[in-house]
């Protein structure tokens, strides 16, 4: 729950003016790029998940598949914290010349709520300005990364915790009556542009449009049906199953190859972020400070201390 506070009139007019500029750098150098010849260091057939942190990893030695679970209580909301844990595994993974990432939570029913609203509320704006700055460094690693990706989505996953799982290349999704969706404007707020993107490009403009104006969350198979989900599975073990299996599936396909087309694919919505991440923080900043916006966030936070006497 979260993201950019503005008008919506102001927001589309900067946004469409922001989006004609050519901004293709970092694509084109992640096309160009080569992988690293980093070793791999010694390890057993399936290390165990490292424990008591805010990100637990794991990595079957036999497929060089590697499970990073987000493990902050009680929703893996996204705070800085977690964030940045987030993102410096997930490199450490490509460095270690992983074959592919399976992004899952530790959580039984919940997948991640999304940014932690804590970090928008009465913020300081040293701290606000490295939190927005470490979700877009995030979103940039995640989204393009070269090697295989699949989200084990084992619980509900509103708005950034749903981003997390589009980042990804195939999403398994765990049934029950949890959801999943961009629903910021039930929050009263805008998704940014760079969350919209892959939205669109999964499930279609038309769905995605009605979804984004609505708020709309899915229930499992309804995203199934749409197509922002691939798969739903029994568990959360099927659903790790099910992600191998995706990974697995590339075996015989170049690397370089598949690397190459994914970024060609990607390119746009990673150029544009990365050519206008400042006028994006800005307007985080501006928008986030505002009374009116702040008043909100206090009535939220009231509301939660309220649920949990």
């Amino acid at each position: 729950m979260q993201i950019v506070f503005i008008s919506v009139r102001r927001s589309c007019d900067l946004l469409l003016k922001m989006a004609s500029l050519s901004v293709l750098k970092r694509a084109s150098a992640l096309l160009l790029s080569k992988a690293r010849p980093i070793q791999l260091a010694s390890r057993t057939a399936a290390t165990q998940p490292s424990k008591g942190q805010l990100v637990e990893v794991s990595h079957n030695e036999k497929n060089g598949i590697t499970t990073v679970s987000m493990s902050r209580a009680p929703v893996n909301s996204l705070n800085l914290e977690l964030i940045t844990e987030l993102r410096k595994t997930l490199e450490t993974a490509v460095d270690n010349n992983s074959k592919g990432i399976i992004l899952t939570s530790t959580l039984p029913t919940v997948f991640s709520a999304g940014l932690d609203i804590m970090e928008m509320y009465k913020p300081d704006i040293k701290r606000c300005t490295e939190f927005w700055h470490s979700i877009q460094d995030l979103y940039l690693t995640l989204y393009g990364m070269g090697i295989p990706t699949a989200a084990a989505i084992n619980g509900a996953s509103p708005a950034g915790g749903c981003l997390l799982s589009l980042t990804c290349e195939y999403r398994v999704m765990v049934q029950g009556e949890h959801t999943i969706g961009l629903n910021e404007t039930k929050l009263g707020i805008v998704a940014p542009k760079w969350f919209q993107d892959p939205f669109i490009q999964v499930i279609g403009y038309r769905q995605a449009e009605l979804a984004l104006l609505r708020g709309t969350l899915f229930k499992p198979q309804e995203a199934l049906n749409i197509g922002l989900v691939d798969e739903l599975a029994s568990d959360k073990s099927d659903a790790i199953s099910k992600c191998e299996k995706y990974i697995t599936g590339f075996a015989r396909i170049s690397g370089e190859a598949r690397e190459a087309t994914k970024l060609s694919m990607r390119k746009e919505t990673l150029a544009w972020l990365e050519g206008n991440r400042e006028w994006d923080m800005q307007l985080f900043l501006n928008y986030v400070q505002m009374p009116q916006v702040q008043k909100g966030l206090d009535m939220y936070v009231q509301s939660l201390k309220k649920k949990a006497k």
